[in-house]
């Protein structure tokens, strides 16, 4: 594996969990993916349960101690990924060290053409939906850059 190809996803108008099993899986192949606008992913869902769930996860742990939780989009987004892979294996680690996750888009990728995934685009969501920003204020980011 010489020349790795990088793929740049833009997260806008995708489906977290369909997405991040596409790309475990491409990162799993040898591929390094970039993902862009990381708050612009969806959560398919009633937003209400899906805030109080997440803030029912974050009382697990003790403040000083542990485990401690992602607040941030991009954070949030490679644990879900990371929950995809073998994280305990080599290649798993190894495959987890080729996700990079933003929140905008970065000055290097502005003019790169980004890849749309089909099978996680949020345009089949017929019902409630909220972002990966919005649950992200919710449950303590302030909302600043990377």
């Amino acid at each position: 594996m010489s020349r790795e190809r990088v793929i740049v996803v833009d997260g806008t108008g995708h489906i977290m969990g369909r997405l991040a099993s596409v790309i475990a899986k491409r990162l799993l192949e040898g591929e390094k993916v970039v993902v862009v606008n990381a708050e612009n992913i969806v959560i398919s869902g009633n937003p209400y349960s899906i805030i109080s769930e997440w803030k029912r996860f974050l009382e697990v742990g003790e403040y000083r101690k542990g485990p401690f939780h992602p607040r941030r989009p991009d954070t949030i987004f490679r644990r879900v990924v990371r929950g995809m892979l073998p994280r305990r294996k080599f290649k798993g680690r190894r495959a987890f060290k080729r996700l990079k996750v933003y929140i905008g888009v970065p000055d290097s990728f502005k003019d790169v053409e980004f890849t749309v995934i089909e099978e996680a685009q949020a345009s089949r969501l017929k019902g409630p939906r909220m972002s990966l920003g919005e649950l992200a204020k919710h449950i303590g980011w302030r909302g600043g850059g990377g």
